[in-house]
């Protein structure tokens, strides 16, 4: 009997083997088909970052309502589900750059030109194509061009128009705009007063101010002033100039996909946001080619 089990134990030996190699052969294969379908998802369609779990960046700031963006000219052929990769790879903005720049300034006439367009008013516009043309002195390897900076102004504040005003002759908007309190509630980030109120009002929380809506904290490390004088977040080319730095910031490259990306979410860590700004910042470059 105690034979018989042994002879049992060793038949059932090279089932078990060949059982082991069957599975084991199953596996990889299912593992091969598993890689290959995630690649060739991935090549087929590109999909902007998820939000992340973390708290948003220094820098975020309290957007208007997106189903309220309206204005721009009709968008460039991007959906951000599908494509956008090869769009950005030629810069999220297709590096539309100003003409006839002097001193830092483009042209009245493609001011004139641009501004009917893509809707964006001329003073706004002139805030934005020259902040594109001083960081093509300043930091020309991060390559950023006017339509992601006219994208963001007008997701974030309808080009310093939200509030009821307009960026007036001088750049500086007729009317402050001020940012809901940054206190936690309304999907923010609990943002206690950094600066006693000096720049947004309130001594309690941060809110974000100016047309490109920089929280104080953000501003007293990036804020700059065209002129010389103190920065202004209230005023566009400083405004402009500021969050033109704030997102070249790091080395990016803003012709990079992945640098742009990465740009757009350190200023508001939201893939809707992004897929906004992209749109936009196609839509006005389209416009003025």
């Amino acid at each position: 009997m105690g034979g018989g089990t042994r002879g049992t134990k060793r038949g059932k030996g090279p089932l078990i083997a060949v059982c082991a190699t069957l599975a084991l052969c199953l596996l990889l294969t299912g593992g091969v088909l598993f890689v290959v379908d995630r690649l060739s998802r991935t090549f087929d369609a590109w999909q902007v970052p998820p939000e992340t779990a973390a708290g948003p960046l220094d820098g975020t700031i309290e957007t208007p309502p997106h189903d309220g963006l309206t204005g721009p000219p009709t968008p460039a052929e991007v959906d951000p589900a599908t494509g956008a990769e090869e769009s950005l790879a030629a810069g999220a903005d297709e590096r539309s750059t100003p003409d006839g720049a002097a001193e830092r300034r483009p042209a009245d006439d493609w001011l004139e030109l641009v501004s009917t367009a893509t809707s964006v008013p001329p003073r706004a516009l002139e805030g934005y194509a020259g902040a594109q043309l001083a960081l093509a002195e300043e930091l020309p390897s991060c390559n950023l061009s006017w339509p992601t900076l006219a994208g963001i102004g007008f997701v974030e504040s309808r080009h310093g128009t939200y509030a009821g005003g307009e960026i007036g002759p001088d750049g500086t908007t007729t009317v402050d705009i001020i940012g809901i309190p940054l206190d936690g509630t309304n999907n923010t980030q609990a943002i206690p007063d950094t600066d006693g109120g000096l720049l947004d009002g309130d001594a309690e929380w941060d809110r974000a101010i100016g047309p490109m809506q920089f929280i104080p904290s953000t501003w007293a490390r990036w804020g700059v002033s065209v002129s010389g004088g103190d920065p202004d977040p209230h005023q566009i080319d400083d405004a402009a100039l500021s969050a033109g730095r704030y997102l070249c910031a790091g080395g990016r490259d803003l012709t990079v996909a992945a640098d742009w990306e990465a740009a757009i979410l350190s200023y508001n860590r939201s893939s809707e946001y992004v897929a906004d700004v992209l749109a936009y910042a196609h839509a006005y470059a389209d416009a003025a080619a």
